[in-house]
């Protein structure tokens, strides 16, 4: 039975606490409960977690969510056992992130390491960036292999990778073959993908983004047009104004006017 936590992520986490945890000197099993607060564990060693009547096998990379006043059991496999941790509140109430309660970062394991590392070096000189270092982990946490599964609207990873890698350079050229290699799959593979997902072509969502960061640019900047056609990948500024009134249904200067107004 896999077992699974709701986590709301509309607010930033208040973090009480942490650091890096040792375990197993005591003995081989401790029983605790946090009554008020989350924990969050990344693991680097062996074990098990059991809580709410269901085990969990630990192994080194593997990161737990435990909700407040909730009974723990840890087993140790050795007489230290050292994690990171962080324990904190969830004071949103907006829509519910549901992850496995454990789940194998796999290749996220050394970024996750590393923010959680921030977090514990932020707690006491910083706790508004603690909390903003934990809340890229907690989100990062909704987009493990693992978790995909249980989000609403869940997507393919080469897929995420490549709407990614699509943000990242809208201002240059794209092309498919290049974004299917960002993404490590076929052109085909690719095309398929966007389909089922987004209902664009690739070329039609490249055109998408590219004309929503231009309204965002039109409506909340001063930025001169043509400037704004090269900030989002078309430098012609007749193909630019011509995209505008078939994407945006009118021209920039009318967009730009229409916010304004």
């Amino acid at each position: 039975m896999r077992q699974h936590v709701e986590l709301a992520l509309d607010l930033p986490p208040q973090v009480a606490n942490a650091g890096v945890g040792v375990h197993g000197a005591a003995g081989p099993h401790e029983v605790f409960r946090l009554p008020r607060l989350w924990q969050l564990h990344l693991y680097s060693y062996s074990g098990t977690l059991e809580f709410g009547g269901v085990s969990h096998p630990i192994r080194p990379g593997h990161l737990s969510l435990v909700p407040p006043d909730t009974e723990v059991h840890f087993h140790y496999d050795t007489p230290r056992c050292e994690h990171l941790y962080a324990h904190f509140r969830l004071p949103g109430d907006g829509e519910r992130r549901r992850l496995p309660a454990m789940q194998d970062t796999g290749a996220d394991a050394t970024a996750l390491s590393g923010l959680l590392r921030q977090t514990v070096a932020a707690i006491t000189q910083s706790p508004l960036r603690a909390s903003a270092e934990l809340w890229t982990v907690l989100w990062r946490t909704t987009t493990l292999t693992g978790s995909a599964e249980n989000n609403p609207s869940p997507r393919h990873p080469a897929l995420r990778t490549a709407m990614a890698h699509i943000e990242e350079h809208l201002a240059g050229p794209l092309t498919i073959p290049a974004v299917a290699r960002a993404a490590g799959v076929s052109h085909t593979h690719l095309t398929r993908l966007f389909r089922e997902d987004t209902g664009y072509t690739v070329v039609g969502y490249i055109r998408h983004r590219r004309m929503e960061r231009a309204r965002h640019l039109l409506n909340a900047s001063t930025l001169a047009i043509p400037a704004i056609a090269a900030a989002v990948g078309i430098s012609d500024l007749q193909a630019f104004n011509k995209t505008c009134r078939k994407e945006l249904g009118a021209s920039p200067r009318a967009v730009r006017q229409a916010a304004s107004g």
